[in-house]
């Protein structure tokens, strides 16, 4: 560990992550509805091999085991995600009771293996039916979000302490309603926009919801943010920097944090559309305090001016720099960057690490094992980098690998594998990577330091 455990008190939280979709499978059975990602995956094109998630890893019915995995691990907490149309399966009205049980038994299984559960609400499988009602950009989708929140909250709120509305807003309205490259596939950048703030909306009117009669419940929202850098020190491309930090960073940040909207990211998508849905008093709502923020970090963007006249104003710079297997450099001092960045331009907030991990070309040898090391390094490397923000004084009491399980990677199918557990994507074998084993002793070592 090289001291690395020596840098975490006992309190510090240990955990995994999944989400639904990519993990669960058994789409059409015990009333569940089709979601966007079910449809955006049979599409010709969409999706690598067109892949999707009617099988996944099959949670649905292994979760046990999955729990024992990660109890095997000896892990704090379990963040996973609850399906929408599992509960609601046309997105309003009606409740599935065979939905919510799955769920309770989830719930229940992670208690008795002394594992806390934290469920994210939204990991961006919205019920087909609210897509056809307009989507995002609606809303009527913010409203029927907070009428669900409120379900599952009133289900499982004796038990769960630590809620997350939503898992990265800037995915579900960016990539899914302006570049098209995840569900719905849409590409109407005013759409894209307008979905953003309904997002943020909806994370607003949920959290009364999960709190009311509920003094215990921790309620918090989890964003993905960026290291953003100019191409160089010119000048020139500062900026470009200054506009992708505030697309991608403080667009979420700001509304959620300081009840407002950044003025120069308004100025610079003047004339999109998209933004006339934002009323006043929603800033209000949005802005509810939290608990907690909840902090994605993968990479870092270099970003420059376009040389190009009439083209993008931004242009995304690749270094010769490592990289996974998903082509993303490998740069942990970006999260340190962030989690900075959180720390000195916005009020005192408990932050976690919900999602940080990486995709590597992990091989299961005869013997059963997989020893990847590159993915101990880029944990072991992120982890430094936390606890360098710490040390600078930033509130961050948790940390979330991503993820527990190799699974359905969105567009990308089966192709890249997060997991600090193999699976075996024909038989469905389980089988703890060595990154698993090194994460679960540095977890024990940080957990147990100096206990008699």
């Amino acid at each position: 560990m090289n001291g690395l455990n020596e840098r975490f008190d006992p309190g510090f939280l240990w955990g995994v992550a999944t989400s639904a979709y990519q993990i669960e499978g058994a789409t059409t059975q015990d009333g569940r509805g089709p979601s966007i990602w079910d449809t955006f995956a049979a599409r010709p094109g969409m999706t690598r091999r067109g892949e999707n998630g009617e099988v996944a890893v099959d949670h649905y019915h292994r979760w046990p085991e999955d729990v024992a995995l990660v109890k095997d691990l000896g892990l704090d907490a379990y963040r996973f995600s609850i399906a929408w149309p599992r509960i609601q399966p046309e997105g309003r009205g009606k409740v599935e009771a065979r939905g919510l049980a799955f769920y309770d038994r989830l719930v229940d299984g992670l208690l008795e293996a002394g594992i806390e559960p934290w469920p994210t609400l939204f990991h961006w499988d919205l019920p087909q039916a609210l897509e056809d009602a307009g989507g995002w950009p609606v809303r009527d989708t913010a409203e029927r979000f907070a009428d669900y929140a409120q379900i599952v909250a009133e289900a499982l709120g004796d038990r769960v302490r630590h809620w997350t509305t939503l898992n990265e807003p800037w995915c579900a309205a960016f990539l899914g309603y302006g570049a098209g490259i995840h569900a719905p596939g849409r590409t109407e950048p005013a759409a894209a926009l307008a979905a953003s703030h309904h997002l943020n909306l909806a994370h607003g009117l949920a959290v009364p919801r999960l709190r009311d009669g509920r003094p215990e419940a921790q309620v918090g929202v989890t964003v993905n943010l960026y290291a953003v850098s100019p191409a160089d020190e010119t000048g020139r491309h500062d900026d470009a920097a200054r506009r992708i930090d505030g697309l991608m960073n403080r667009w979420f940040l700001d509304p959620l944090l300081l009840g407002r909207y950044p003025q120069d990211v308004l100025d610079d998508i003047a004339g999109v559309g998209g933004t006339e849905v934002i009323m006043a008093e929603d800033l209000e709502t949005i802005t509810a305090p939290l608990d907690f923020l909840g902090v994605n970090y993968y990479s870092r963007h270099v970003v420059a001016a376009s040389p190009w006249p009439g083209a993008s104003e931004v242009d995304f710079v690749s270094r010769d720099w490592p990289k996974t297997a998903s082509g993303w450099d490998i740069d942990p001092s970006g999260l340190r960057e962030v989690l900075d960045q959180v720390h000195r331009d916005y009020p005192p907030v408990p932050i976690y690490v919900t999602e940080n991990g990486a995709a590597f070309d992990d091989v299961l040898t005869p013997d059963g094992t997989v020893d990847d090391q590159d993915r101990i390094e880029f944990i072991d490397g992120h982890l430094r980098a936390l606890a360098d923000a710490r040390d600078d004084g930033v509130d961050v009491r948790g940390y979330f690998a991503w993820s527990l399980l190799d699974n359905f990677e969105w567009a990308e199918g089966y192709d890249k594998r997060f997991g600090i557990v193999h699976v075996d994507f024909e038989t469905l074998v389980r089988t703890p990577k060595a990154s698993a084993l090194w994460f679960a002793e540095l977890a024990r070592s940080s957990s147990t330091k100096g206990s008699s």
